[in-house]
């Protein structure tokens, strides 16, 4: 009982000071599209570069590999019937053996470049909240939400945003 009457003050007491609040309190909100900003903002474009740079020389080396297997398959079909048994077999055992190492390769590549890709893109995302909070205490908002369903245009920062981290030269 006593447990009750509590929770009944408390929600009168709630109840009451929001009712108190002036009706004409309004506060300054603003919207950004992060994905947006990961996307066209100069640091985001420059780290999509450093890791294209960074990985393209083991993509190349993952295309030959595939490339290679691709030709010994072909080969293997091809010439088959005519191969004795046992050629066949080893064939068939330096194909898988190359396909799992191509595989290995593959995975370990994706595992890298994810890996990379997040470091790069959480200092990106970490300027760009660096620019949000600056311009948002600047420009006096209460709130700034973040990739919402619906947003009006006239509360989007987003450009600002942008325009913020392109100004920035590139860290080193």
């Amino acid at each position: 009982m006593k447990r009750l009457l509590r929770s009944a003050v408390l929600l009168a007491a709630a109840a009451l000071g929001l009712a108190a609040l002036p009706a004409h309190a309004e506060g300054k909100f603003g919207f950004v599209n992060t994905e947006r900003i990961m996307r066209d903002s100069a640091p985001a474009q420059r780290a999509q570069k450093k890791i294209e740079g960074e990985f393209i020389k083991r993509d190349q080396e993952l295309t030959k590999l595939a490339d290679q297997l691709k030709r010994m398959q072909e080969e293997l079909e091809k010439n088959s019937v005519t191969m004795a048994e046992g050629q066949r077999r080893t064939r068939e055992r330096e194909i898988g053996e190359l396909d799992r190492d191509f595989q290995r390769k593959r995975r370990e590549f994706q595992e890298d470049l994810n890996q990379r890709r997040n470091e790069e893109l959480a200092q990106v995302l970490e300027q760009a909240n660096r620019a949000i909070r600056l311009i948002a205490e600047q420009e006096k908002y209460d709130i700034i939400f973040q990739d919402a369903v619906y947003a009006n245009p006239r509360i989007d920062i987003t450009d600002k945003v942008i325009k913020s981290l392109d100004a920035k030269p590139p860290a080193r």
